[in-house]
């Protein structure tokens, strides 16, 4: 698993074999930087499910202005951390260890906002119309902003009220969607 564009380009990010993790293959991650590229510069990120970092440790690449990771197996925070110090971008970042339904707390009570939400879940939660709901509701998306949602096969369509999706790309057996805010 490397950095596929920006300015840690090629370099490897660790990771890739902690267990209980599904890294984003190189072409996924690739797809999706190119269709939100012009959106990841100046950008404020949140990695809810981190799990490598890879999603975020691209976004830094590509400019972003902060990315907070998240993850609850300190196993991939201690990762994290490693990853962002080797490339000397710690101070891009905030680094958290917390179930995902206490950092949307945690970032709801310090009312941070995002241009860019990546939503990895554990495919076998089914968690993502609750994470969605709860964008939605606290309004943790900024007018501009994306959520990027990574997900298995489904039978059913993911629509939401101020969410619209704008993109959808098949890999296999996973999904992505691509959302933004009504206007």
């Amino acid at each position: 698993m490397r950095v596929i564009s920006g300015f840690l380009k090629g370099r490897n990010i660790k990771g890739y074999n902690i267990p209980g993790t599904r890294p984003t293959m190189d072409r996924i991650k690739e797809s999706v930087f190119a269709t939100i590229n012009k959106k990841v510069k100046d950008s404020i990120v949140l990695d809810l499910f981190a799990g490598s970092g890879s999603y975020g440790i691209e976004a830094i690449s590509n400019n972003s202005k902060f990315v907070v990771f998240n993850d609850k197996n300190y196993e991939c925070v201690k990762v994290i951390k490693e990853s962002l110090s080797e490339f000397k971008v710690l101070e891009k970042a905030l680094v958290l260890n917390y179930d995902y339904k206490r950092c949307l707390e945690y970032l709801k009570e310090k009312k941070y906002k995002f241009d860019l939400i990546f939503l990895d879940p554990p495919y076998k939660l089914q968690i993502l119309t609750d994470i969605l709901k709860y964008i939605e509701t606290h309004d943790l998306l900024n007018k501009d902003g994306l959520v990027i949602v990574e997900f298995e096969n489904i039978k059913e369509d993911i629509m939401y009220q101020n969410l619209v999706k704008i993109k959808e790309k098949k890999y296999g057996y996973k999904n992505i969607y691509i959302y933004a805010r009504k206007e």
